[in-house]
């Protein structure tokens, strides 16, 4: 990048000034990550002090069983096969129930596209999880999952939303997303739910006044532009709605232990290598630069690993999600090192380590409490980017 040109970014970026599509690109072509870096955790600072969020959380997927086939994935099993489980309403209490210690504040719940389970399953499911642990944010489905039930149920959106509100959820998750544009969507995804589908279901859901996440799946066949056009849909939908709180890019994970039976699940792994932790960091550094609507980006340090996701947290990311238990979905896919369970004492370490301030959060970003940063007297003791 020239000199006149990085000039020309630094100055929109300081000025508030929204940037473009060729910005946005721009910026990716980019081979200085430390001034890419400094310029995203500027505008973190701006927007978020010190402060990395995180909460105490656990995932619960009820069943792995799913009609699709998406070239990504190797949590989907099909009936029959070997691994795949569905659980009974009253396994999936006692499950989340056994996970209650710590002071849970929420339990994430994303499942696969269940050929024969009916639609009273997933309403019923909240009611009973929401019984048992009614201080805890049940943060549950994809808009692909509210899309399938639309299917099986013969409900709309609206009305699926309505009654799953009504049974406790507090907030859908942000998966199904992958990449929007069609030129890279239609080799990797199996389920008829796209752009089209998904927002005008984030669209109902911001409507009914509920906040959700949104994602993106990156490091796999997508070029930097498709990134690029991605967070410019999410962007433009922010501006109409405003209920994105947090955007997450999540890294395209390869599979390497998952052939117990024999198969390989993931269609893309034989093209394609994961993203580097540079490459993550500049994934980080330019989503926050164009996402200048909404207020957090996470790093989902299950995959990125520890220390690549502190490192994101000084290229624009000020949220490391949460403790976790078993997080099946990327499990099933890496062996690269991301421990199952971070318990709230470690997500401290690792966030004061990084030279931030932690604070824990619900769902909804409420601050639940605020924690000491870094002891600043200290001249071992990590501190923040300047800026």
């Amino acid at each position: 990048m020239d000199a006149g040109l990085k000039r020309e970014l630094e100055e929109k970026v300081r000025a508030g000034e929204r940037l473009t599509r060729e910005d946005g690109i721009a910026l990716y072509a980019s081979d200085d990550l430390a001034w890419l870096g400094g310029l995203a955790h500027e505008v973190r600072t701006r927007k978020n002090g010190d402060v990395v969020h995180f909460n105490v959380n656990r995932h619960l997927n009820m069943t792995n069983v799913c009609t699709a086939s998406c070239a990504y994935c190797s949590f989907q099993r099909k009936p029959g096969e070997k691994d795949a489980y569905t659980m009974r309403i009253e396994e999936a209490v006692r499950l989340a129930k056994a996970m209650e210690n710590e002071n849970l504040t929420e339990l994430h719940i994303v499942n696969g596209l269940h050929p024969t389970l009916p639609w009273r399953y997933y309403p019923r499911s909240l009611s009973a999880l929401k019984e048992a642990l009614p201080n805890v944010a049940l943060k549950a489905f994809t808009a692909t999952e509210i899309h399938h039930f639309e299917t099986i149920s013969g409900l709309s959106a609206s009305e699926i939303l309505d009654e799953l509100i009504e049974a406790g959820l507090e907030s859908l998750t942000g998966g199904g997303a992958e990449i929007f544009d069609w030129e890279v969507r239609q080799h990797i995804v199996d389920h008829r739910t796209h752009w089209e589908d998904w927002s005008r279901i984030h669209r109902l859901a911001h409507e009914k006044g509920l906040k959700t996440p949104a994602t993106m799946l990156y490091g796999h066949i997508e070029e930097h532009r498709h990134r690029v056009d991605h967070v410019l849909r999410l962007r433009e939908m922010q501006d109409e709605t405003g209920g994105f709180q947090v955007f997450i890019p999540l890294r395209y994970q390869h599979d390497f232990v998952d052939m117990k039976d024999g198969k390989v699940r993931n269609k893309l792994q034989a093209r394609t290598t994961m993203a580097t932790g540079a490459e993550a960091l500049k994934t980080f550094a330019v989503s926050r630069l164009l996402f200048d609507n909404v207020p957090h980006v996470k790093v989902f340090w299950v995959m990125h690993g520890v220390q690549t996701a502190q490192l994101a947290l000084q290229h624009g990311a000020d949220d490391m999600d949460g403790s976790v238990v078993e997080y099946k979905i990327t499990h099933d896919a890496d062996d690269f090192g991301t421990p199952n369970k971070l318990g709230r004492d470690d997500l401290l370490d690792l966030i004061r380590d990084a030279g931030f301030r932690p604070v824990e959060r619900n769902t909804r970003y409420e601050i639940l409490r605020e924690y000491p940063g870094p002891d600043a007297d200290l001249r071992e003791s990590p501190q923040p980017m300047r800026v």
